[in-house]
């Protein structure tokens, strides 16, 4: 039995890595790991205190940002200027 995937690897496609590099293995789970982390955070806030507006946006606009860093640093693990 395949063990369940975190919010941050279903958030990353931490198993959908065709190049099989290493460098964008780690880089990806880097990435999952930050999504947890804030997922972790907003969930114990929310429930600890509530979670206000401003909160959320910012959470949102951080999980927007780590998939955008990610997808830039994958493409930067794997271009080739000499590809054509």
């Amino acid at each position: 039995m395949e063990k369940e995937l975190s919010y941050g690897e279903r958030l990353i496609g931490i198993s959908a890595n065709s190049s099989g590099n290493e460098k964008v293995d780690k880089a990806n789970k880097l990435f999952a790991e930050a999504a947890d982390l804030l997922k972790s955070h907003i969930l114990e806030k929310r429930e600890k205190e509530g979670v206000d507006i401003i909160t959320a946006d910012l959470f949102g606009h951080a999980i927007c940002e780590i998939l955008n860093a990610q997808l830039c640093t994958v493409k930067v693990l794997t271009f080739s200027d000499t590809e054509q």
